[in-house]
């Protein structure tokens, strides 16, 4: 009988320290997260020297709980999955380095994990994935359409041309006074407003790029000018008509390169992913394609965690990829190399 294989999985690249056992690349056994939201909301936006500081505080407690929630000891762990890139440097090297601490300490092999690709993963956690497949990313700091082809081939077919959709939603938050982090409360506050507002759509044509600077600025602008002419903007609707402008672009361009690449199954990733009018929006555009299955993950799997580095880390692991202990933070790292 096979062995079943046990990956640790380690994440740092932003504002949560987490750890995560998963067995076969499939089955959670653990998965802790530590969160920094209120440390940073005080400052509307992620500090980075904060992040590390609580990084350094949290790693080794939390990598001792995903352990024994998971009910594994050392020995039995068969790789260490680490987030190497991309994210804030000094967060990267807290996790890196936990990482090969404990690699050395118990002679594991150590698999460095693309950030995305991890998000990508998260949804092989709830279901198989089937190729070809293609992945739309949405989050704080990356929009991406990633064609696979394969377990761990990624090709970027469209990215941001400047502002994360995940980015241009903090931004209006922000505008309108919202708590961060701003997302949810966009979310939350365009299911009571009307999109009654014209703003603007990037489509970029001929391409799959994105761009959402745009549309940030004239929600801005929109504010403005009406403070100025002393009128009131209902907030809610503003909300509303942003969402519908990011929302419509998002789910036209994932169906026409659904249809271009003929893939078979759409995956949803990233922390915008938890978004309940993306998630709504895009379930009703795909309930009409009986040949292409959408993925959508659970909340708990959109946001940063561990579980998605592990089950990236399976994969590669599979195939034989590791990392030596020169191993080091890359907030560049390219998904396709």
């Amino acid at each position: 009988m096979k062995k079943d294989q046990i990956i640790l999985g380690i994440e740092t690249s932003c504002d949560e320290t987490a750890a995560s056992v998963v067995k076969n690349g499939t089955e959670i056994l653990s998965n802790v997260v530590a969160s920094q939201i209120e440390s940073h909301k005080r400052f509307g936006g992620v500090v980075p020297e904060i992040a590390s500081r609580h990084h350094v505080e949290q790693i080794t407690l939390v990598i001792e709980e995903a352990i024994e929630q998971a009910g594994v000891q050392y020995g039995d762990i068969d790789g260490i999955a680490v987030t190497e890139g991309p994210g804030l440097v000094g967060a990267l090297l807290i996790g890196v380095n936990a990482a090969k601490a404990v690699a050395f300490a118990h002679n594991i092999p150590l698999i460095g994990v693309h950030h995305i690709a991890g998000h990508i993963y998260a949804n092989r956690l709830i279901k198989e994935m089937v190729f070809p497949a293609l992945s739309l990313v949405v989050s704080g700091g990356h929009t991406e359409l990633v064609l696979l082809e394969a377990h761990g081939k990624f090709r970027v077919i469209g990215e941001t041309r400047d502002d994360a959709a995940g980015e241009a939603y903090d931004k209006v938050a922000r505008t309108l006074n919202l708590p961060y982090p701003g997302g949810p409360h966009i979310d939350r506050l365009a299911h009571e407003g009307q999109p009654t507002i014209r703003l603007p759509r990037a489509w970029l044509e001929g391409s799959y790029d994105f761009s959402f600077s745009g549309l940030k600025s004239a929600v801005i602008n929109t504010l403005h000018n009406a403070e100025q002419r002393g009128e009131e903007i209902e907030p809610a609707n503003l909300a509303a008509s942003f969402q519908q402008s990011v929302i419509e672009v998002l789910v036209k361009k994932t169906l026409q390169a659904t249809a271009e690449y003929n893939v078979k199954q759409v995956l949803l990733a990233g922390g915008v992913a938890a978004n309940k009018g993306l998630r709504a929006a895009l379930s009703e555009a795909f309930a009409d394609l009986p040949n292409v299955e959408l993925v959508i993950p659970p909340l708990n799997l959109c946001t940063d965690n561990a579980a998605m580095i592990a089950a990236a880390g399976s994969v590669l692991y599979e195939r034989g990829k590791r990392s030596n202990l020169a191993l080091n933070g890359n907030p560049g790292l390219d998904i396709e190399a």
